[in-house]
């Protein structure tokens, strides 16, 4: 039996059923048959990616070919595989799933802009990971279906099955291959679904910037009025709890472009964390866990199927996906204009950062390329103090080419459409990490409002010493003191201390960037 039936010989694949862009109905019930899901008391399917709950990118390599190979910023992040490693990974992957008595197949779109708009195959042996595609990708009507053709790109999800560890170029028996050339995606040794969500978001920001369009690892929300905020940030610094505004319309919570025509969303739905999530705390995320989503990796009672989100023993790492349209305040379609406001986000555990300062293009490239925040004493194991870490874009592990062709991209974008940078410091005040506090949420909304009506841009400026950033002396209700860090430190010399540690930080960090940084943008780091 299939649905929408589809011929797979000329991947060499010869299972004899295939269903075909099934209905989330179709597909909870191939989960729940199968043994692979139950459907949490919410009415989410909830399921679990085996042993690996996050990423592997340490397995994660790329084909080496002539016509791509001088684009790609090689390194830990990037790493080289031979044609002939892929083939033998993609025939591995393709023999394991002609053993299976039925596979699923999910054609869907990446990019809401159909000028720029990639087709998507994914080709799986689980149910799980058809929904979860089918929730993350954009959904084609009947007759897009019809006329879909060829995809651009085919995702060989075999993740059940292990790699080969005595392939040459395998570390493990986890690989997640990508071949540019030939558009395909081959998955083995994980069943995690975010795999396949970053590989279309990694081949995205390959193609896209090749195209003069900037990919971003950002979330983007905009007013009634076609007002358009982006919101740059690393884990923890609450990207996806300021953008998701009631009074603001949210075109995407993850994965965007910025074209001639203004932004748009790649993805078509959305992947929130769900550990210790509540109704109270993010009303939007708890209230799209319904029929339809898919729950990952979380912990629910056996007899109810209710779910505890604060229960940690399976992993922090707990993952809820679901389609754009279950966000109540969705723009649909996910685009929108040039923006007028990006906002870097950043938790800056050392104190010593502004709550908001106003960025330079120079700046911005500067800041963007380095793509810090910080962990926290206790976070990980071995931490004591305040820890830098540093994501070039805020989202290194997604980049294709050097960081520095995003920067540039941005910086020519911003400049022709005038958009406002601004740095938001969502971490300590009065003191680092174990001797201040954090900063309000109250106050960084207020700050986030005051950038939205443009009463911010009107406020005077002053030159941080260290930084060189433009802080803003005033802003409503916002107490003026926590606006200047170091009035809000007991002990000025302490901050100034402080101040100089994250500034070297910053420059040895961005060590590794300047050859290929111009002069102007190096000068807009910190002063040492």
């Amino acid at each position: 039996m299939s649905v929408n039936p589809i011929d797979l010989s000329g991947y060499g694949l010869h299972v004899d059923d295939v269903i075909h862009n099934a209905t989330p109905a179709r597909l909870y019930e191939f989960a729940i048959v199968n043994g692979d899901a139950v459907i949490a008391a919410s009415g989410a399917l909830a399921t679990r990616s085996g042993d690996k709950t996050g990423r592997s990118p340490k397995d994660k390599r790329i084909v080496d070919h002539p016509d791509s190979s001088d684009d790609i910023w090689w390194g830990d992040i990037n790493m080289r595989l031979t044609d002939r490693s892929f083939a033998i990974n993609r025939q591995r992957a393709v023999d394991y799933l002609n053993t299976r008595d039925q596979i699923f197949v999910f054609d869907g779109y990446a990019g809401w802009d159909p000028d720029s708009q990639l087709k998507i195959r994914v080709i799986a042996e689980s149910a799980y990971h058809a929904l979860f595609m089918h929730n993350m990708l954009i959904r084609p009507d009947d007759e897009q279906l019809a006329d879909f053709g060829e995809p651009d790109i085919v995702i060989y999800n075999a993740g059940a099955f292990p790699a080969n560890p005595y392939t040459s170029q395998m570390t493990s028996t986890t690989s997640i291959d990508l071949s540019i050339e030939s558009g395909e995606f081959v998955i083995l040794g994980t069943q995690y679904a975010g795999e396949m969500k970053k590989g279309v978001f990694t081949v995205m920001n390959y193609l896209m910037p090749k195209q003069g369009i900037l990919s971003m690892h950002c979330s983007a929300n905009t007013s009634a009025d076609d007002d358009v905020s982006l919101f740059f940030g690393l884990s923890g610094t609450g990207k996806t709890t300021l953008s998701a505004d009631p009074r603001r319309q949210l075109i995407g919570d993850d994965e965007h472009c910025w074209t001639d025509n203004g932004v748009f969303n790649i993805e078509g739905g959305c992947y929130a964390k769900a550990i210790h999530l509540s109704k109270e705390t993010e009303p939007e995320i708890f209230s799209a866990i319904r029929y339809g989503a898919v729950l990952e990796n979380v912990v629910f009672d056996e007899k109810t199927h209710v779910v505890n989100y604060d229960d940690t023993s399976i992993t922090e790492n707990t993952r809820v996906a679901y389609p754009i349209e279950f966000v109540e305040n969705a723009k649909i379609p996910c685009v929108g204009g040039h923006p007028s406001n990006i906002i870097f986000l950043t938790c800056d555990a050392f104190g010593v950062l502004p709550p908001v300062s106003k960025l330079s293009p120079e700046q911005a490239m500067y800041h963007f390329i380095s793509g810090y925040t910080a962990k926290t004493a206790g976070t990980e194991m071995n931490i004591v103090e305040p820890t830098a870490t540093f994501s070039a874009c805020f989202g290194a592990a997604f980049l294709m080419w050097h960081p520095t062709k995003y920067a540039e991209l941005l910086a020519k974008l911003i400049r022709q459409h005038d958009s406002r940078v601004w740095l938001v410091n969502t971490g300590w005040t009065g003191g680092a990490y174990g001797i201040g506090k954090r900063m309000s949420l109250k106050a960084t909304r207020a700050i986030i409002d005051a950038i939205h009506d443009g009463s911010l841009d009107q406020q005077p400026t002053q030159i941080d010493p260290f930084f060189g950033l433009q802080v803003p002396t005033a802003c409503p209700n916002v107490d003026s003191k926590v606006l200047w860090p170091r009035e809000a430190w007991s002990d000025g010399e302490a901050y100034d201390m402080s101040a100089r540690r994250l500034a070297d930080l910053f420059h040895q960090n961005f060590k590794q960037f300047e050859s290929g940084a111009t002069d102007e943008i190096i000068a807009a780091g910190p002063v040492v």
